[in-house]
């Protein structure tokens, strides 16, 4: 029988990384990340061991550990995560942050998140934003139903979820912030046949020759939901800030700035909703 400590060696020797065998096992015991640490010269019983050896298989033949598990962890939220979804990932805690700096504590307002998947963003800005009225959107009805299971697993009643196209099922409804973080990756990008991405839902993941074709459609109709003075923030590729900035001056939107993720590589780009022409950039 293997300890603990033996078979997380062994595991990371065969997946060259430590953090996902440590998931993988903690999820095969049932136990915490910090419990494998404290009990490291525990015995592992065969059932156990044989569990972990399938998931450790899982992991090397390239299935990401978020779908092995069914669980993502995403700013104070621990998520369910399917195959019909898109991995929440660290670089989008981003444009939470950003959100919530433009959405009062202590005054209602209305917020749309498009293309929810796993309700992740809507989600975070709702917990911490409770006087907040959230829609968010998704295409897929699978997806949504992943979004409402977070939704009731976290108690989270200012969310409500529809389904259709980015806008489509909004009507004539206006929002003070409306949040993306839309597909936006070139359609034949390499990057899309390698690693984790090969598993994700690719209509949550490619969008154009240049990647773009979604983010031009929701600044194309955000003006229309927005009221005066609201806000359009969504995430995009490392090189495509400077595009954005110039597809939302062009729409009218003022204030446009872009934001770095802690790689210092441009990861969101927000505007403010004007009838003015007058829009600096930065």
């Amino acid at each position: 029988m293997l300890k603990v400590r033996q078979a997380l060696l062994t595991a990371v020797q065969r997946l060259g990384d430590r953090v996902d065998a440590e998931v993988l096992l903690a999820y095969a015991l049932s136990k915490s990340r910090s419990w494998l640490i404290a009990h490291a010269d525990d015995l592992l019983s065969a059932e156990h061991a044989s569990a972990y050896t399938v998931l450790v298989e899982q992991r090397e033949a390239g299935e990401p550990v978020a779908y092995i598990t069914g669980r993502r962890g995403f700013w104070s939220l621990d998520l369910e995560v399917t195959p019909d979804t898109l991995i929440p990932r660290p670089e989008t805690e981003l444009l939470v942050e950003e959100a919530l700096e433009r959405i009062p504590i202590s005054k209602t307002v209305n917020v749309a998140d498009l293309g929810t998947g796993t309700g992740a963003i809507a989600l975070a800005i709702a917990r911490d934003r409770p006087l907040a009225q959230v829609i968010a959107t998704d295409a897929s009805a699978d997806a949504l139903a992943v979004a409402r299971r977070n939704a009731s697993r976290h108690d989270i009643l200012n969310v409500s979820f529809v389904q259709g196209d980015w806008f489509a099922p909004l009507g004539d409804q206006r929002f003070d912030v409306i949040v993306s973080n839309p597909p936006y990756i070139e359609n034949h990008d390499p990057h899309l046949n390698q690693g984790d991405l090969r598993f994700e839902p690719m209509s949550a993941l490619a969008s154009g020759e240049d990647g773009l074709d979604d983010i031009r459609r929701i600044i194309r109709d955000a003006g229309r939901h927005l009221l005066p003075e609201g806000w359009l923030l969504f995430e995009h590729g490392w090189n495509q800030g400077e595009a954005v900035r110039m597809l939302l001056c062009n729409a009218s939107f003022a204030k446009v700035s872009t934001m770095r993720d802690l790689e210092q590589r441009e990861r969101m780009t927000m505007g403010c909703w004007s009838v003015s022409k007058d829009c600096g950039s930065s």
